[in-house]
């Protein structure tokens, strides 16, 4: 029996998980596994209610925008006040793309505003213009690693997300569009809550990264131990190349 174990949370997996954002739920099992750590998720779908003390990362995948409202009204009505006590004690929240919109205040898709369920001050709107499609890298800086690391991976998102002045980017675009096209920044790092725009899937591209939330997740003081990884090298070389950094 494992003597540690990753209890993650999938919010609506079966709705938000476009661009086989699942991917990166399965990397993070590979890499627990890999260590002898245990590794339990559990799915919360419409309807279902969370228990903030039961696990230790929430995941929100992307989705198209019909999917996206569905869950969004759900996401405020049953499961926004146990996300910010998880996020108040600490708990790690990874949101990608769709999810990452979902994290904020609001969503203005044209007439409708879809609501957000606030644990970072931002918006996102659907302004005029084309769509923010392309690779990515962006160079971020987290607690607990030394100096800058890149992350790279792939955005397609019309809405464009504004950060309020108090909130902090999760990292400075290298190549491609990030939050607005213009701003110069992606995602959104508060503590321990993280949105970002970029697939690929995320984890499987960024082996150190998944590595990173799993330590942080289990509040490990020791750096996990290390594993070949060699394939997950070359992934990260392949997809910063193709951003061209």
């Amino acid at each position: 029996m494992a003597e540690r174990t990753l209890r993650v949370c999938a919010l609506y997996p079966d709705l938000m998980n476009i661009y086989a954002d699942r991917g990166n739920l399965l990397l993070l099992e590979r890499r627990c596994t890999w260590r002898g750590i245990g590794f339990e998720v559990v799915a919360a779908g419409l309807g279902e209610g969370i228990d903030p003390a039961a696990h230790d990362l929430f995941y929100i995948g992307g989705a198209q925008d019909r999917d996206q409202a569905l869950c969004a009204q759900d996401m405020v009505d049953t499961k926004r006040d146990a996300l910010h006590t998880a996020a108040d004690a600490g708990r790690v929240v990874l949101a990608v793309c769709g999810g990452y919109q979902l994290l904020g205040n609001h969503y203005e898709l044209g007439d409708e505003r879809i609501p957000g369920v606030g644990l970072v001050d931002l918006y996102t709107v659907r302004e005029p213009g084309p769509r923010l499609i392309g690779n990515v890298a962006i160079e971020v800086r987290l607690p607990g690693l030394d100096g800058p690391r890149v992350l790279a991976g792939f955005e397609n998102h019309g809405g464009r997300t504004h950060l309020a002045a108090g909130e902090q980017p999760l990292g400075r675009v290298l190549k491609g569009h990030g939050n607005t096209g213009a701003s110069g920044f992606e995602g959104v790092l508060r503590a321990h809550v993280i949105g970002t725009y970029l697939h690929g899937p995320l984890l499987p591209k960024n082996a150190w990264f998944a590595d990173w939330l799993i330590a942080t997740a289990l509040g490990l003081d020791e750096p996990l131990e290390p594993l070949e990884d060699g394939l997950e090298r070359a992934a990260h070389a392949d997809a910063r190349r193709v951003a061209g950094v």
